[in-house]
């Protein structure tokens, strides 16, 4: 059933009206994904009432699709009992981590003590240990695992009770003895290979692996590059350990992608549109602070300059075309950088290559721009006016710092550990308005 704007409507009043039995034939026929989008505009009480007219699988799967703001409002009202039972015994280890690592440490605990089935609940303390931006955050455990030694018959047989507890089978990975993932068991492998045969003699040896620490964005790279549909974690002595599912990575990336979208247009945090007035003013107002600050710099140097600008008005009608070009250069330079960064295709040991590639795109935008500009002062001031000249070099200084600097930035912050996308914000714009003033008065000085 697709779930439309009508249709939702028709389920928000039969929860008004607490019509249990008509709106529980209703919401059998949706999608968990659509169950989630409907509780997401609910209040938490109206969403307890939807989930407890859901079977615990569906509830399950409901609850890791909901929008993460309103899931821990609604979980905030459940006792820990009811999560672990509930919720977190019907779902896979990766997704039950993502659930429990949003609550308190003293929450976690007793969610994790109500867990029937003690090998989950020591599988899901085991991936808390990791950080969530690495593989190890991200893998479940749920997998097939066969014995390179295992005869065909006998690999069948551990399938067939492996699967049993599985949602989907993506891969089935051989190990040997000590758990070391030794390769991939292709399906049609177990069709076509006589009975007789082991495992290890029809594997596909030398499987692509990621390790536990591997950042997401290399683990996404990886399953891009190779066409992967999960990729197997293995620890630094080779031991299998989990996989993690393209989708897994994609909500991921989706998610970094749009804080790192928000950090470069000058959110200090992640909002949403339905966040409240103060979480969305303190997101806000610290860039804006630091924007403020970088056009009172601008300011006070223009004051420097009272006499020059009063003996040549005319050099006040360009400081928006000085400060627009800085800015509108040094974002670009920044994104494209950024963007190398994010997808793998510049490595930050290239710099000096990047840098002198960006300087020759720059020197040739910086020579079309400022002879564009001085035509047309030519023609309006006339060729000995100071504005002719002073406006076209400084347009020419201004895009040469903007994209070298910009270039260097992200660069430099990457390698520092810190998020690149800062440097296609507010961060670079300012500081390349400020410069871009110093040069503009500056050169305008040595002409007049």
């Amino acid at each position: 059933m697709e779930l439309n704007e009508e249709y939702i409507d028709k389920l928000k009043a039969l929860i008004d009206q607490k019509d249990a039995d008509h709106l529980k034939n209703l919401l059998a026929d949706l999608h968990p994904a659509d169950i989630a989008e409907l509780c997401n505009d609910l209040d938490p009480e109206e969403a307890r009432f939807v989930y407890r007219l859901l079977d615990n699988e569906t509830a399950a799967d409901a609850l890791v699709e909901m929008d993460e703001d309103v899931r821990k409002e609604y979980l905030d009202l459940l006792p820990s009992e009811t999560i672990a039972k509930r919720f977190v015994d019907n779902m896979d280890t990766d997704d039950a981590v993502d659930i429990i690592r949003e609550m308190d440490e003293d929450k976690q605990e007793e969610i994790l003590s109500h867990i029937e089935d003690i090998e989950q609940a020591g599988d899901i303390v085991d991936l808390l240990k990791y950080d969530e931006d690495t593989a190890g955050g991200l893998m479940g455990t749920e997998m097939v695992l066969v014995n390179e030694n295992w005869s065909m018959p006998e690999c069948l047989r551990e399938m067939r009770q492996q699967a049993e507890d599985l949602d989907e089978i993506y891969y089935v990975y051989v190990v040997d003895d000590d758990e070391r993932l030794l390769g991939v068991f292709p399906l049609k492998k177990m069709i076509t290979s006589p009975s007789v045969s082991k495992v290890k003699h029809v594997m596909e040896k030398d499987p692509i692996a990621v390790h536990v620490d591997t950042p997401i964005e290399e683990v996404a790279q990886i399953i891009e590059k190779y066409d992967l549909v999960a990729v197997p974690v293995v620890d630094s002595i080779g031991r299998l350990l989990g996989q993690i599912t393209v989708d897994d990575v994609m909500d991921e990336i989706r998610e970094q992608s749009e804080r790192d979208y928000q950090l470069a247009s000058g959110l200090s945090q992640d909002v949403e549109t339905d966040d409240n007035v103060m979480r969305q003013t303190s997101a806000r107002l610290p860039w804006l602070i630091i924007g403020m600050l970088g056009g009172l710099g601008s300011s006070m140097i223009l004051g420097n300059f009272d006499d020059m600008i009063a003996a040549h008005p005319e050099m006040a009608l360009f400081i928006p075309l000085i400060a627009g070009t800085a800015g509108n250069v040094g974002t670009q330079s920044s994104a494209i950088v950024v963007q190398g960064l994010a997808n793998g295709s510049l490595d930050t040991k290239n710099a000096f290559k990047q840098v002198m590639k960006e300087s020759v795109v720059a020197l040739i935008n910086a020579t079309i721009i400022s002879l564009l500009v001085y035509a047309y002062n030519f023609f309006r001031y006339g060729a000995t006016a100071t504005v002719s000249y002073s406006v076209s070099l400084s347009l020419f200084a201004v895009i040469m710092f903007a994209s070298i600097f910009s270039t260097l930035v992200p660069m430099t912050l990457n390698k520092l550990k810190v998020d690149p996308a800062i440097a296609t914000g507010p961060f670079v714009t300012t500081t390349n308005d400020v410069i871009g003033m110093m040069l503009y008065m500056g050169i305008t000085v040595l002409l007049a």
